[in-house]
């Protein structure tokens, strides 16, 4: 993958709930619609009203097509009006990002082993 899309929610701190919930959900429709899921973060020391989705995609054309494929998936309709009916998402902001060269030590940003297992 090249790509990854950083997705930074300011959420409802009384509502980490329902945030988790919806971000179990996102596990299956993601991948079911074209996105590589690396992970939902939640708040756990410090700061308690931010969160992270964080999805990998090989360029922002596979991006657009999955953003197509998510805006008929009815399991993700549903899943953005929860979000909506629950009023637990304040505010959501998208980051695009490479990996540096030579940095990409995750999975999904190179065909090569790991650092670690490369003895």
């Amino acid at each position: 993958m090249s790509m990854l899309c950083c997705i930074r929610y300011e959420i409802d701190p009384f509502k980490l709930q329902e945030f988790e919930a919806y971000s179990k959900a996102w596990a299956e429709i993601i991948p079911a619609c074209g996105g590589d899921l690396f992970g939902y973060f939640l708040p756990h020391e410090g700061t308690n009203n931010v969160a992270l989705g964080l999805i990998c995609f090989d360029s922002l054309a596979a991006y657009e097509v999955y953003r197509a494929r998510l805006k008929t998936d009815a399991r993700g309709r549903e899943n953005f009006e929860f979000a909506q009916r629950g009023r637990f998402i304040l505010k959501e902001e998208r980051t695009f990002l490479r990996a540096a060269e030579g940095a990409e030590l995750l999975r999904f940003f190179t065909s090569e082993p790991s650092r670690e297992n490369a003895s």
